[in-house]
């Protein structure tokens, strides 16, 4: 199932994961309350984790991926166009196009979600476009294989595969596919924006969820590989420590200074520096808070409001000590900003958001609005720490 029909059926790639389901598009706010709770209660230690070495695409790839689900009439024509653009670049191999509409279809997927920041930047970087090619053709040819419809890893087809390689390479070539990179850059790179957003609170869930997180090697920054052997690839762990001493001096900063460089982080987003922060911000707060999150009991809060479909609240309490978790979902393509939709929080109370170091009033509700003015991503605790204990 995992390595022949997770390779056939690409509706929607990010679904198609270890363990996963690809029918199942998600589930509803409520039902994810429900499960973090019986998570709570019967497996408090679970592993909570989103990359391995068996994953099938980063967990960063997945989150850009999930944006497509809310963009659909968009990524249709897209799509439609760049099979156009496109279609004198594929090659016939015993009467029959290569690569085939569904092999073509898991590339341009592949494409928005692994484009490397570097390539989306203003210019790209030709070096980065080089290496990008490369590892795709190895990844499509791997796909290939275990699809087992037009080659496979007993019965190789090396045509198609050679004619297939040859598509990525020519698809990716600025000279020879101006009309297709100047129509997939800009839309992969509003995409990637939004995957942003959809990867932070992606991580924020783990931190703060039910469980026990594990970040794969090298996802303190963007996860942007494919499956092995491409997620093996060496990690830059001295660029990590790098940029965590950048985080570090940004969290020593406070007020307006400290909110601004948070907001440019957000804003220069390719380097990583805003995921690696806000990691780095929710870890700090296990280690303060240890039993809460080892041991704490999970409880849903209600939202109210016109956005509040799109609001995740919940709050994990041990003792007398409680943190308020909030989340925006699905932020792309939505109409409007947070005005009116409320947290209810159950208690009137003097509340600190930890990431931005900033306080946070609440009556017992809390507007979303002032939460979600820099990131979609919220976790307070009680501003005056009369009830809790490091």
């Amino acid at each position: 199932f995992e390595d022949t029909s997770l390779y056939r059926y690409n509706r929607l790639i990010g679904l198609n994961e270890v363990g996963g389901d690809p029918a199942q598009f998600g589930i509803s706010i409520a039902a994810f309350h429900h499960a973090n709770a019986e998570r709570a209660e019967h497996w408090p230690h679970a592993q909570l984790t989103t990359a391995t070495h068996d994953t099938k695409r980063g967990e960063d790839v997945r989150a850009r991926l999930a944006i497509l689900a809310a963009v659909p009439g968009a990524w249709e024509q897209h799509v439609r166009r760049w099979s156009r653009y496109n279609q004198r670049k594929k090659q016939t191999i015993d009467d029959r196009p290569a690569p085939d509409r569904d092999d073509e279809y898991l590339l341009y997927q592949t494409l928005v979600g692994a484009c490397p920041v570097e390539l989306l930047a203003d210019g790209g970087d030709a070096g980065a476009a080089d290496k990008f090619i490369e590892r795709l053709q190895g990844y499509m040819n791997k796909a290939i294989r275990e699809a087992k419809r037009n080659s496979s890893w007993t019965n190789p087809d090396a045509a198609y595969e050679q004619a297939t390689a040859d598509f990525v390479a020519r698809v990716l070539d600025p000279p020879g596919s101006r009309l297709f990179l100047d129509d997939f850059l800009p839309f992969a790179r509003a995409v990637a924006a939004s995957g942003v957003d959809a990867s932070l609170v992606q991580m924020t869930l783990k931190l703060t969820c039910p469980g026990i997180p594990d970040v794969y090697q090298g996802g303190e920054l963007w996860d942007l590989n494919l499956v092995d052997p491409d997620n093996r690839r060496p990690v830059d762990f001295n660029r990590r420590r790098r940029l965590l001493g950048k985080a570090k001096r940004v969290d020593r900063a406070s007020g307006a200074e400290r909110v601004a460089a948070i907001r440019e982080m957000r804003q220069q987003w390719h380097d990583g520096r805003i995921k690696l922060f806000v990691l780095y911000k929710l870890l700090e707060l296990r280690r303060r808070y240890p039993e809460i999150f080892a041991n704490g009991t999970y409880t849903a809060l209600e939202t109210e409001g016109p956005r509040a479909g799109r609001l995740c609240a919940f709050a994990r309490a041990f003792g007398g000590c409680r943190v308020v978790v909030a989340v925006g979902r699905h932020r792309a393509g939505a109409d409007g900003g947070w005005d009116g939709t409320l947290v209810r929080t159950g208690e009137p109370a003097e509340w600190r958001e930890v990431i931005r170091d900033k306080a946070v009033q609440a009556s017992p509700d809390i507007e979303a609005s002032a939460l979600f003015d820099v990131l979609p991503v919220a976790v307070l605790v009680n501003n005056k720490e009369t009830s809790c204990t490091s």
